[in-house]
């Protein structure tokens, strides 16, 4: 298994599936930072292992508090995976409430908390061997970021209507000598919303990419001991994007659903 190796790799026929797609999804346009590069299922796979093992955990949690009925109030007693969600939860929420108020972070929580979970799942699972974060490339993250960008306007619309589009125009009055700059800075509040995506994307993988790189050169060069320090970083940087993603969906939400005050 080499340096990019993962155990997917001994599935037979998974090669040739992959160099199949090169053609067609494989990128051959540069531009500045971004070069050609040769396509890979790697990520959709362990994306996809993430995504199972979320559902594991979300079904054994609702298992275990349907078992304890009313006692489900009570904090867990000891370390596990309902204690795991319910930190992470509280954790979150505390996070979206600084960000957005209470009401709004108990509406919002169940989707920007999917999106914590899954980020810093993706975000884990490189340090284990034979695994790479989906999150180091534009294709998870670009997919990400666009759901984001969709939420927030669908949202935005669904919070106020048609005025939702004044958020664009500064909510310059019509009889105001500065109508004239309504177009000017409907233009620029377009650029600024329509690069959001890029944005977050390009800052998660950036990161998750560097991050794991170092580990996996440190874990090649010398295996014993060495690398365990790295790893721990490795643990606090996961969680600290996961935290960024959150807060920044959690930012345009919440931009998006806020009511003007006069």
């Amino acid at each position: 298994m080499g340096a990019h190796g993962t155990w997917f790799d001994f599935i037979p026929g998974l090669g040739h599936f992959s160099e199949s797609l090169q053609g067609t999804l494989g990128r051959t346009w540069t531009w500045q930072v971004f070069q050609a590069t040769h396509f890979e299922i790697t990520h959709v796979l362990v994306a996809l292992v993430v995504m199972l093992l979320l559902l594991m955990g979300a079904a054994s949690y609702s298992s275990t508090l349907r078992k304890l009925g009313d006692e489900a109030i009570l904090p867990a007693p000891r370390f596990g995976i309902r204690a795991i969600f319910e930190g992470l939860a509280d954790m979150v929420f505390g996070l979206l409430d600084g960000v957005m108020g209470e009401k709004n972070a108990r509406k919002y929580l169940p989707f920007l908390g999917t999106f914590f979970l899954f980020v810093l799942c993706s975000n884990l699972i490189s340090l284990v061997p034979g695994f790479r974060a989906p999150t180091d490339t534009l294709k998870t993250n670009i997919g990400l970021a666009v759901l984001v960008f969709l939420a927030t306007h669908v949202l935005g619309f669904k919070e106020h209507g048609i005025h939702y589009l004044e958020q664009f125009t500064g909510h310059i009055p019509l009889k105001s000598p500065l109508v004239v700059l309504v177009p000017l800075m409907f233009v620029i509040e377009v650029i600024s919303h329509l690069i959001r995506p890029a944005t977050l994307s390009i800052r998660l993988m950036a990161n998750m990419f560097a991050d794991h790189a170092v580990v996996g050169v440190f874990f090649t060069l010398i295996p014993f001991l060495v690398p365990v320090p790295l790893m721990l970083l490795g643990v606090f940087v996961s969680v600290v994007q996961a935290l960024v993603f959150t807060l920044m969906s959690a930012t345009y939400i919440s931009l998006a659903v806020a009511h003007e005050e006069h």
